[in-house]
């Protein structure tokens, strides 16, 4: 049996064949030009879809069924995107129906996050859990909380949402509306404005150099690279930054007790540069430190396919 897993991001639209191991056997990506009318944006995903079965060597009568992960908040049970805020039309977005009639089968659908989620889950480094969370650290902090082999999803479709609790009342402005939100210290963007500040501070910072040989243009990896050649400036930034991941994730860890969470996104290319400091932090302060008995935070494995692979096998969910 061979599943498709769509993963629509505002830049592109990456689809994949998967087969029941879990296995990527046909891929395809198109642009989203995320501007255009939903119409439109599921032409494309329609597009992608028949381009990656073609790939695989199979036809559309050979999918069982399609999921697919998309920003904004989503209602799984009805196949609608209530809201995404990046997206024109995506507004009540009966999503799932309107792929359906393009693609003439069954359709799933989830946040992105969850969807990442539930592919780690199944396939990644959550492989043998039974309550399972990831947390992913890009442009924002998004995460999925996987209880007894279910999504958490709560009362209005939006739990899960770990960037938004807080970390510092009345702290750093967050995109949500709130301040000092995880998000607004652990995110991506959130380490490179912390950069940017400690480069400001140390004129003379190795961080200067390593951004001006990347174009110009500090990224999350400035203060990592500055830190592994030594210079104090950019490890002092790792380590601020770690105690921020830290602190939200011990949050995160006594709220829910779950056997594992991974953490994904794109400074998790940092490995045990991030984990070993963050599972330090986090068992000497999380609430069940005198019962511990190993280091529960991980790096995801999966990459950018566990949203697809996750998409995939949403009808295992809400079927």
């Amino acid at each position: 049996m061979y599943r498709l897993g769509i993963d629509l991001g505002g830049t592109n639209i990456a689809t994949a064949v998967v087969d029941e191991n879990y296995n990527i056997v046909g891929r395809a990506k198109v642009k989203t030009d995320a501007h255009r009318p939903a119409n439109e944006i599921c032409d494309s995903i329609a597009e992608a879809s028949r381009e990656a079965v073609k790939a695989a060597g199979l036809e559309m009568k050979d999918i069982a069924s399609a999921g697919i992960g998309t920003p904004g908040s989503v209602i799984p049970s009805q196949g609608v995107v209530t809201y995404a805020n990046n997206f024109t039309g995506f507004n009540n977005l009966p999503l799932c129906a309107m792929l359906k009639e393009r693609l003439g089968i069954d359709i799933y659908i989830d946040n992105d996050a969850n969807a990442a989620a539930y592919g780690e889950y199944l396939a990644g480094a959550g492989v043998g859990t039974k309550d399972f969370i990831a947390v992913t650290l890009g442009t924002g902090v998004g995460g999925g909380v996987i209880i007894g082999g279910k999504m958490l999803l709560g009362s209005n479709f939006a739990g899960g949402e770990l960037g938004h609790t807080v970390l510092q009342m009345d702290g750093e402005p967050c995109t949500c509306g709130r301040k000092g939100c995880f998000e607004a210290y652990a995110s991506a963007t959130a380490l490179i404005r912390q950069t940017k500040r400690a480069m400001e501070k140390h004129k003379d910072s190795l961080m200067w150099e390593l951004a001006e040989k990347a174009g110009g243009k500090v990224n999350g990896r400035t203060a990592f690279d500055a830190m592994r050649a030594g210079d104090k400036a950019g490890s002092e930034v790792v380590r601020n930054y770690c105690r921020y991941v830290a602190e939200g994730v011990c949050n995160i860890m006594n709220i829910f007790q779950p056997d594992l969470l991974c953490i994904g996104g794109g400074i998790s290319n940092e490995k045990e540069n991030l984990t070993n400091p963050v599972n330090e932090l986090v068992r000497k302060d999380i609430y069940t430190r005198h019962t511990e008995t190993k280091d529960r935070i991980c790096v995801a494995k999966l990459g950018n396919d566990a949203g697809i692979i996750g998409a995939a096998f949403l009808d295992k969910l809400y079927k």
